[in-house]
């Protein structure tokens, strides 16, 4: 985090009990990355936030290459550098390539994803460039997955562009 428009919370500044702790339980080695620092500016923020996104990335039943393939182009799209940062190598980690993080950043869909991610990132470039999703997608969508994945591919993308959106505007 280089020069963010809020100042980050630090360790050591006033934070209600238990929050700052269910927020490093979440975090690989504990660790308070920027937009943590951020939204412990205010506590209900904070405490809602790491329960929802703590639910996409850990409960739903989607795969999580699924999961962070759509994360990684909410990034690319939205700008969000920050969260391409954090979450490239989880989706590399969780079976994505180096060549389809590539992909990710280009114009349009690539070639190179086969026909299910193809699938996700038409809904993940639909819902995040035009917020109107087509009923087709939806419908194959709901025809490869079932209706709870569906829910949660809708969600993923509707959570992840809130996360970029809110690191964008200040300026993480």
């Amino acid at each position: 985090m280089t020069n963010p428009r809020v100042t980050p919370w630090q360790d050591g500044d006033p934070a209600l009990e238990g929050v700052v702790e269910s927020i490093q339980a979440r975090r690989p080695n504990g660790e308070l990355i920027g937009i943590d620092r951020l939204l412990l500016r205010s506590a209900p923020l904070a405490i809602g936030w790491n329960d929802l996104l703590g639910r996409v990335r850990h409960q739903f039943s989607l795969d999580l290459e699924y999961l962070e393939l759509m994360m990684c182009r909410v990034a690319v799209l939205n700008g969000a550098e920050f969260q391409w940062r954090v979450h490239k190598p989880v989706y590399l980690q969780a079976g994505g390539t180096p060549a389809k993080c590539e992909a990710l950043r280009e114009e349009g869909i690539a070639p190179i994803f086969d026909d299910t991610e193809h699938l996700l990132l038409t809904l993940t470039d639909q819902s995040t460039r035009q917020v109107q999703v087509d009923a087709d997608v939806i419908e194959r969508l709901k025809a490869r997955f079932g209706e709870e994945k569906t829910v949660e591919a809708v969600a993923t993308v509707a959570a992840y562009n809130m996360v970029s959106r809110f690191l964008v505007a200040l300026a993480v």
